[in-house]
């Protein structure tokens, strides 16, 4: 599987391969940007470029002769390098192989085409193809092996995704790509995969009606990817800020997803921190430090429950561990308080 993904996404050319079935979500280049093709149809159709032989064997796929037509494909393409319509060709061979239950070849061969032919009329097309494959792939579709069901392309298809967003940047289809992989990492608890692709989403598409939630989801990710009060803070203290953005930003979206709630949450969980590290300290025979963070805490939290245990703690301190001076209010992620002297 890893193998597999890592030759997707160097993206070697294989033989020539492919497959038709009319398009309906075709896209093109106009001026700076990219708009819906006019003449995009959901009923299957012949494709453009004149040639007989090429007819009847899109025929034979339409029918469901997908091997038998790949044979012949090959066999004339190899014959036709120079052909006004061998793009043609190739994208049948895709959709042959695609046909044949061979979805990552025929990936492949629309990706030869693409790349030797970038003006061709099948481009769109055939990208938006690769875009099903891969959307297919991330919904469950399994490649067969000795006639089961059981590959799992999910990984590939992750690459695939990606390099559909290399080939048409700043498109409808790439924007879907990139939503289809961010939601895929997310729906899967990868968080912190999750957490950078709706980020880029949100850089890469600012006007979008889907930034809210893209935000959410983001500070959601980075919410689940703390582990506990030993580990390391770092991804609440990004989840919090990002909060605290939803909120001042979307305080209808914030308040059904009860995000003041989670932030007094995040804020019990720094103060228990705190403590803890105080008391990590004070094992360790390190006084100054401890008392460094029962005071940080103090100041930060006066209310909470580990503040009245850090009170407690440095009233057993000694004199000269006191002497410390007191550490600055917290900034950032904590709530700003008045300071609060032991």
């Amino acid at each position: 599987m890893r193998i597999r993904l890592l030759v997707l996404m160097a993206v070697v050319a294989l033989p020539a391969v492919a497959v038709w079935a009319a398009d309906k979500h075709g896209w093109e280049l106009q001026s700076q940007y990219w708009g819906e093709l006019s003449g995009a149809s959901s009923q299957p159709t012949t494709l453009p470029g004149n040639e007989p032989m090429l007819d009847d064997v899109e025929h034979l796929i339409l029918t469901g002769h997908p091997g038998k037509a790949k044979h012949l494909l090959l066999k004339w393409e190899a014959n036709h390098k120079d052909s006004p319509v061998r793009d043609r060709c190739i994208y049948l061979i895709a959709e042959a192989a695609y046909q044949d239950d061979n979805r990552i070849r025929a990936f492949y061969y629309l990706d030869e085409l693409m790349d030797e032919y970038p003006a061709s009329n099948l481009y769109s097309v055939a990208l938006q193809k690769q875009f099903d494959i891969a959307d297919a792939y991330l919904h469950g579709y399994c490649d067969s092996f000795l006639g089961l069901a059981i590959l799992d392309e999910t990984d590939a298809a992750v690459a695939m995704m990606f390099r559909i967003q290399q080939r048409s940047p700043g498109s409808p289809l790439a924007e879907k790509a990139l939503m289809k992989t961010a939601n895929y990492y997310f729906d899967n608890q990868d968080f912190d995969f999750a957490a950078d692709a709706f980020k880029q989403y949100v850089r890469n598409y600012p006007r979008s009606p889907e930034v809210p939630m893209c935000r959410l989801k983001a500070a959601q990710s980075s919410l689940a990817m703390y582990h506990g009060v030993p580990y390391d803070v770092t991804s609440i203290i990004d989840a919090r800020t990002q909060m605290l953005d939803i909120i001042r930003d979307y305080p209808d979206l914030a308040r059904e997803h009860g995000l003041p709630g989670i932030i007094a949450n995040v804020d019990n969980v720094f103060s228990r921190k705190i403590l803890w590290v105080g008391a990590f300290y004070e094992r360790t025979h390190l006084p100054k430090a401890a008392v460094y963070q029962y005071r940080f805490l103090v100041r930060t939290y006066p209310d909470s429950p580990e503040a009245a245990t850090a009170r407690k703690r440095l009233a057993d301190m000694s004199p000269d561990d006191l002497k410390e001076p007191q550490p600055p209010m917290a900034k950032g992620y904590a709530p700003s308080t008045q300071p609060s002297n032991p």
